[in-house]
């Protein structure tokens, strides 16, 4: 009968565990980002000087504090692809990372097939937003944006324990 007992107690806490790191991944550490018109979508001229904002509306992001590749979002935008590349740095960043999929308006998988196929740009929003992550804006043909945050050359070093090498910034201090 003991054996029984402790046979439920391991299924019960094993299931309890796995439904709490399932929402905690999903859900739990995601927030929705406050808006701040003329701020949240901006774009790295061609001549490297300071992210400049573009014309943009209903903009929606997610964020967690657990990870600094978190962060998606969506708006739409009035201006084309072809007037943004004509002005701002393209990015060589083409494959979009996937958002929970309650955050319906992003959808990774259909981003990276028009960035693949030519009906969507990818843009340098900010260069090292955080040490070693750069923000990636993509505008599609029909005036959908999206923004996610991409590790660059240095942060794959760092964030996985290599030296980073000469080509990179030295590492912030942490506190």
């Amino acid at each position: 009968m003991l054996g029984k007992f402790l046979t439920i107690i391991l299924l019960i806490s094993g299931l309890a565990a796995g439904v709490a790191m399932y929402y905690f991944q999903v859900y739990g550490f995601y927030d929705e980002v406050t808006p701040r018109p003329g701020r949240d979508v901006v774009l790295t001229p061609l001549d490297g000087s300071a992210p400049q904002p573009i014309e943009y509306s209903e903009f929606r992001a997610i964020d967690a504090d657990s990870s600094p590749i978190r962060y998606r979002a969506c708006f739409t935008t009035t201006q084309s692809r072809e007037e943004l590349a004509q002005l701002y740095q393209q990015a060589t960043q083409k494959h979009p990372r996937n958002a929970p999929g309650w955050f319906d308006c992003f959808d990774a998988d259909a981003l990276g097939e028009a960035l693949a196929d030519g009906s969507a740009t990818a843009f340098v929003s900010v260069k090292d937003l955080i040490y070693g992550v750069d923000r990636i804006v993509a505008v599609t043909d029909k005036g959908q944006g999206f923004v996610w945050h991409e590790f660059n050359e240095c942060g794959r070093k760092a964030y996985n324990g290599h030296a980073v090498g000469p080509n990179c910034p030295p590492r912030p201090e942490a506190n």
